[in-house]
Formats: C-alpha cells, sequence, structure tokens
C-alpha cells in the first residue's frame, strides 16, 4: 500500500476510534457501564491498529497490550500506555457475555468506578495514536 493508501486506513481506524470512545462517554452517562467499558476498549484497540496500518503492518488480535508490546521497537511512544492498556484487556470478555462471570450477568458487575477507569485509559490510548498519527 502507498504512503497515502496507508494514511487514509489509518485516519479511518482513528475516527472510528473516537467514535467509540464517544459512544461510550454515553453508554457510561446512561448508566450502561459494562457496555462502556467494552466500546472504551474498542477504542483504544482501533486506536492502536490505526497506528499499525501508518507503518504498513497488519495488526492481529483484541488484546491493546500486545498491540502495544508488539510495536514498542517502531513506535516506543506508545509505551507510557501498557498500564491503560492492561485495564482495558480485562474488559473485553466479561464485559460482554453472561458466563464470562461465574453467577453473574455484566450489569450486575461493572460499575460507573469501572466505567471511569476504562474511559480514562482509553482517552490515554486515543490521545497517544492520535499524536502519533498527526506527525
Amino acid at each position: 500500500m502507498s504512503v497515502s493508501k496507508n494514511n487514509e486506513h489509518a485516519a479511518r481506524w482513528l475516527k472510528t476510534a473516537q467514535d467509540d470512545l464517544r459512544a461510550a462517554h454515553a453508554l457510561a452517562d446512561n448508566g450502561f457501564h459494562a457496555h462502556a467499558c467494552f466500546q472504551a476498549q474498542q477504542a483504544a484497540e482501533k486506536a492502536v491498529k490505526a497506528v499499525w496500518f501508518l507503518d504498513s503492518e497488519d495488526p492481529w488480535g483484541h488484546s491493546v497490550l500486545k498491540l502495544i508490546r508488539q510495536l514498542e521497537n517502531v513506535r516506543p511512544g506508545l509505551l507510557r500506555c501498557v498500564e491503560s492498556a492492561a485495564d482495558l484487556d480485562r474488559f473485553y470478555i466479561p464485559t460482554r457475555y453472561p458466563d464470562g462471570l461465574p453467577g453473574l450477568t455484566p450489569d450486575e458487575a461493572y460499575f460507573r468506578k469501572d466505567a471511569d477507569v476504562a474511559l480514562q485509559a482509553a482517552t490515554e490510548i486515543v490521545t497517544v495514536c492520535e499524536e502519533l498519527l498527526s506527525c
């Protein structure tokens, strides 16, 4: 893919990440905390994948932490987000499935403080990716 196409592809992924982050805030503000946590994870995952696409790479997987660590030699600025990435990875499966936590549904197990952690972590990662893509 050409540099121009890479930039365009990365920009679409980043735009979707930004939209997902706005959706996560709306979900949290309306009491859908588990959904907000998952949507925040999705925002961060898509933002990091945008950086991958910028570099003509083909990301695989859903672990934000793993995606960042695999880019550490190319994009060391992302390493400051590893703790936020680890926080978000914990929200990938149990926030979506009724059997993700023993005897609980996601809406019983996640609270506003969880959504706040997810939103803060996703905001940090999306912001760093925005900075990397604006260079």
